[in-house]
Formats: C-alpha cells, structure tokens, sequence
C-alpha cells in the first residue's frame, strides 16, 4: 500500500483486525522485517508497518534529517492510515524512535516492544576513536578549496575504508542523516516512559550490545528484557519461534 507523506510516497503493510501496533523496522531495512510478527499477531491485530523514507519502497527524502524529522513522520504517517493509540514496536533505528516518542509525551502507547534497540551512544574504544580522528583529518584535507576538485575520488575512497558498512551503503543524504542519528544519545529522556516495555535482544548483538538492553531496562520504569540465546542484532529473525512466542504472550 501506498500513502503521501510531505511529497513522500510511502510504502506500508496494513494487515489483521483489533488491536492497533505499528511497527517500526531499523536503519537500511525494511517492513518485510516484520513478516513473522504479522502472521503470528493478524488474527487479532491490526499491524502497520511502514518503510521508512530511504528504505524499502519509500522515497528517499531531499535533505538530511534528524531523530525528531523521524517522529514528525511517524505522526503523520499515524494521522494518514487512521491509526490511534497503537502499541509500537521498534527494531534497531524503530526502536530509538519509539523510545523517543514515548519519553517526550509525542505518544502514549499502551506497550512498546523494542528489538535490539538503537539510542545510546556507546563508549569508543581506542582504535574506534583513531579512525574516526584520521578520517576527519583527511576529509580536511582533501576539501581545501585548493585541491578540492581533484580529490573526489580520494574521499570516496576514505569514506570507504573509514565508514560503515550502512554508511558505505547509503547515499550522500542518508550519510548525512545517519551521522546525525549515531550522535544523538536519548538516553536522559528514558525515566519519562511509562507503559510496560518488552525488550527482546540478541544474546551476541553487537550493533547495539547487550549492555545498551541492560541500560535501557534499568532506566525505563516498567521494563523486562528477555535475551535470545546465541544471536545477533536481528535476533527475532534468527529465532522467529521463541521471539513470536514472547510477543504472542506480551501483546
């Protein structure tokens, strides 16, 4: 299905009956993520699940945005198809939208699932910190006015070796997007959410580790995480029996 957001043409799933849950998939992913959740929930769910604007069969957005564009367009997207106070479950980049809507009051969900969650910003090792230092002062360098328009090939060549594989992925405004997301640490606004919180979490995650679920779990007020055993940071599709049964029993 397809609905407009501010000149966006957004792709979304709208399937099931009852109670309302917007899902809300990670950073470079899609709503195909959720396709298990659905067929478990559909009997007696109504599940929404948009792509984001870059992702999926969404249009990608003209300029960079930030965490607080990502909300705006949630509560559009919420306006549009009709959908009221649903439960909402994030997975990586969903999952810090999710938190942050909650924690500012944009929303008042009844429960909130959150899937090997983004939103902190992790310590940086040693290593971590001198590629993040070298590849500034190479892009310094390579952007002096002076030999600027023979060095574009070079930074492409730096941003390669020095970013991210979802940096590397994605084009100039989703960079930009994506560096803006990775700075922004929510971590303060967490006490604010009330609703019961299932956090559901790969045992060997290591996009958002274990330890961000274990402080997420300490901070938010009504929180229980639950670890999948040997998995990573799409742990509810590696184990999609045990993840559906969780949530089964939560919603």
């Amino acid at each position: 299905m397809i609905v407009t957001i501010d000149g966006l043409k957004i792709n979304y799933l709208d399937e099931g009956e009852g109670t309302p849950v917007l899902l809300l998939h990670g950073w470079g992913s899609s709503n195909e993520v959720y396709r298990g959740f659905i067929n478990t929930l559909k009997a007696r769910c109504r599940l929404v699940a948009p792509d984001f604007p870059g992702c999926g069969g969404s249009e990608t957005m003209g300029s960079p945005w930030t965490l607080q564009d990502y909300c705006d367009f949630v509560l559009k997207f919420m306006v549009a198809v009709g959908l009221e106070n649903p439960i909402m479950m994030g997975h990586s980049h969903g999952g810090r939208v999710t938190m942050y809507m909650a924690a500012t009051g944009m929303v008042t969900p009844p429960k909130i699932v959150l899937l090997d969650a983004a939103g902190l910003i992790p310590k940086k090792s040693f290593k971590q910190k001198f590629r993040a230092k070298s590849f500034k002062v190479i892009k310094a360098v390579l952007t002096l006015p002076v030999i600027k328009k023979f060095s574009g090939s070079l930074l492409d060549k730096a941003r390669r070796h020095y970013g991210s594989a979802d940096y590397n992925a994605a084009p100039e405004v989703l960079r930009k997007t994506l560096v803006s997301l990775v700075n922004t640490d929510i971590r303060e606004v967490l006490p604010n959410i009330n609703c019961p919180t299932l956090l559901i979490w790969g045992e060997n995650d290591t996009a958002t580790p274990l330890s961000d679920a274990k402080i997420i779990e300490s901070l938010v007020k009504d929180a229980g995480l639950c670890v999948i055993k040997g998995t990573g940071h799409f742990s509810f599709v590696e184990r999609p029996f045990e993840a559906n049964a969780i949530i089964n029993s939560f919603i």
